[in-house]
């Protein structure tokens, strides 16, 4: 680790400091250039005008320089000028990694944006594959003031390999707050799924503390950097299991600088109805298998009636008629094609019009288009079409498979058995849509019955982060998003805590309608303590085995301890003891056991927050359900009462596999806490 000189001439560190002085300074020219933007003689209109001023809004927070947020955080010395074998840079050129690009007055680069190409090898480059670089440097900061710097001589065989101690300290560095981007310390595992092509879905198993989460959202701001013109137009979006974990990644993307990437659960995808109702867990289990796609497909299609009777148009006094037969080639034909119901209703009156002017074209007629659009719009042609292919509500369809059992059991036979049927019955069959209590799962059969109807929009690519719990159906309604796009799928199996939860990534992908996603898997544990995540692991065996435990790669091995609890008075002075040091602390229980506990933290006067509210200097505790804390971490954590967790599911597979979410959301310290004996299989 270097530190200042005594003469601040030849002071490197003091050199650094004036650059990123200077790049701050240019950062604020550029956006003050940006803000001195006078549009009133280029827009043409005022559409135009508000366009214009909506794109310079979102460029002007671009631009925002956060003063505790480090603009730089590497420099990478090239050795040779470009040439065919060397690497993008120029002998005696030196690039400044950071954030995003800045550069000054005449339009050179004082700050290189991290990803672009010549960024790579800050990532990449390693003793064995230099990659034309001399000199790696690494800048360490307190706030936003650089305080020191790290250099590796990756091209002088006499320098030994080391680890990064500016590394391991950003790593390590407590989180106070929402979580934050790793732009710093990506790894080159890491970055190969991050740089990865736009085309391909690419699918993350990361056991916990592998950064998988930020490495999709990072993919997400490459790709706006490497595609920015096609996904302006198709559109991104990250998808996380609920509100309080997207509150909590919320920030990662815009101090990247992208502002425009939508954020969403699976349940605000398809709120096409109020959800006020739940499911029991089997009804759940068939409601999310995806043979209810195919139930739902005939008892949609169902609704196309095979006509008996003729056609018979009249203009003027001429009248023409086509005759039942033809009418059913028509609607062959139609659904020969698989095309959308919604579809093929709409092309129904323009067939039955086309074979009007056919007759009227034998009949030595010269009809143009406009004859055509008037015969589709006949009263005889759309009696036949609303008698033929009925429009069908997506919902009531839903209503009428859950409410009528002849109804069910005749569009699920030979999917569907007897009982399988009878769990997802309703008990008490609405009456209207609004009045019926729907579930989570009945949202997504009606959203399924909405894209049979109508295609569902398509975008450039969606982040499915957490996918593990997700049903087949739910897979279903994500991959309408992308059919034309792509995804990052990023997940644990060992995390499933659904009776539903994900089997393999290859069924998972072959679900979301893409089987040729590449399934990548990280195992280097940048998060989480050595000694809690060997202890975690003790549950692989039993909630899936044959995975790869995680391995922490960190040299800190963190505080662990496991004590005895007499009471709520000896989990609060746990939290005490943690809220002692510096960075957050979460307090993780049984969701059964939450209101216990806020009051024994109120009764002793320590403020606390709920999930996905952000942690202050001032208030660092957050009482956290078991049920909430996946995707969440904290610098330390009080487990309370393991064997509760446990005790919480319905089976014990999943409550072990939620027990392994709560053990692993620590990043530097774990305290477990418990009156009860504790789950046999975390013994030795």
């Amino acid at each position: 680790m270097s530190t200042p000189a005594h003469d601040p001439l030849d002071d490197p560190l003091a050199r650094e400091r004036a650059h990123l002085a200077a790049s701050r300074a240019a950062l604020r020219a550029m956006r003050e250039d940006v803000e001195a933007l006078d549009i009133r003689d280029v827009a043409a209109n005022w559409v135009n005008a508000q366009v214009l001023t909506r794109q310079i809004d979102e460029r002007i927070k671009a631009l925002a320089d956060l003063s505790d947020t480090p603009l730089f955080f590497g420099r990478l010395d090239y050795l040779h000028a470009p040439g065919a074998e060397q690497a993008e840079g120029a002998e005696g050129e030196r690039f400044y990694i950071g954030r995003r690009h800045v550069h000054d007055a005449d339009g050179d680069p004082m700050v290189i944006d991290w990803r672009a190409p010549v960024s790579q090898p800050f990532y990449r480059a390693s003793k064995k594959d230099p990659m034309d670089v001399g000199l790696r440097r690494r800048f360490g900061y307190t706030g936003g003031d650089l305080t020191a710097y790290e250099d590796e001589h990756l091209s002088d065989p006499a320098e030994a390999a080391a680890t990064s101690k500016l590394l391991q300290r950003e790593i390590e560095r407590p989180r106070v707050g929402p979580m934050r981007d790793i732009v710093a310390t990506i790894q080159p595992e890491q970055d190969e799924i991050v740089r990865s092509g736009l085309s391909g879905t690419v699918c993350v198993q990361g056991g916990p503390g592998t950064g998988k989460t930020a490495v999709g959202l990072h993919r997400v701001a490459y790709l706006l950097y490497a595609h920015r013109e096609r996904l302006a137009r198709t559109g991104t979006l990250v998808i996380g299991p609920n509100r309080s974990f997207l509150n909590y990644i919320e920030q990662v993307l815009p101090a990247l600088g992208e502002l425009t990437v939508r954020q969403a659960t699976v349940d605000d995808l398809v709120a096409h109805v109020e959800v006020r109702g739940t499911d029991e867990a089997a009804a759940a289990l068939v409601k999310g298998d995806a043979r209810m796609a195919e139930v739902l497909r005939r008892a949609l299609y169902a609704h196309v009636t095979p006509p008996t009777e003729p056609v018979v148009v009249v203009r003027g006094s001429r009248r023409w008629r086509i005759p039942a037969y033809e009418l059913e080639e028509i609607v062959g034909e139609l659904l020969a094609r698989d095309i959308r119901y919604g579809a093929a209703r709409e092309a129904l009156p323009q067939r039955i019009a086309h074979a009007v002017l056919v007759r009227m074209e034998q009949a030595g007629e010269a009809p143009d288009d406009r004859v055509q659009d008037a015969v589709a719009r006949n009263s005889a042609v759309k009696a036949a079409v609303k008698e033929i292919w009925p429009a069908v509500d997506p919902a009531k369809l839903v209503l009428r498979l859950l409410s009528d059992a002849e109804f069910l059991a005749e569009h699920a036979a030979g999917i569907l058995d007897e009982d399988e049927r009878k769990t997802i019955l309703w008990a008490r069959p609405a009456r209207s849509v609004k009045s019926a209590k729907w579930s989570a799962a009945d949202a997504v059969l009606i959203d399924e019955a909405a894209d049979l109807i109508q295609r569902t929009h398509s975008l450039g690519h969606v982040v499915l982060d957490e996918a593990q719990d997700l049903s087949p159906m739910q897979y279903r309604a994500v991959g309408r998003r992308c059919t034309t796009g792509s995804a990052t799928v990023l997940g644990d199996l060992a995390q499933g805590t659904t009776p539903w939860a994900t089997r393999s990534w290859a069924e998972a992908l072959a679900h979301l309608g893409k089987p040729e996603g590449a399934v990548e898997e990280l195992t280097a544990g940048f998060r989480v303590p050595t000694d809690v995540i060997a202890y975690a692991s003790r549950l692989l065996p039993h909630i899936a085995p044959g995975l790869t435990p995680v391995a922490s790669v960190r040299e800190n091995p963190g505080f662990f301890e496991v004590r005895t609890a007499t009471g709520a008075a000896d989990v609060v002075e746990a939290c005490v003891r943690l809220l002692r040091n510096e960075g957050s602390t979460g307090l993780i229980a049984a969701d059964a056991r939450i209101p216990a506990l806020a009051e024994a933290l109120t009764a002793a006067g320590i403020s606390y927050l709920a999930p996905g509210e952000e942690t202050t200097r001032e208030t660092r505790l957050t009482l956290v359900p078991a049920s909430l804390a996946k995707g969440l971490e904290y610098d330390y954590v009080v487990l309370d009462e393991p064997q509760a967790v446990v005790d919480g599911e319905p089976d014990e597979r999943t409550g072990l596999r939620r027990l392994y979410v709560a053990l692993t959301r620590a990043v530097s310290g774990l305290i477990v806490t418990h009156a009860a004996p504790l789950p046999p299989q975390l013994a030795e």
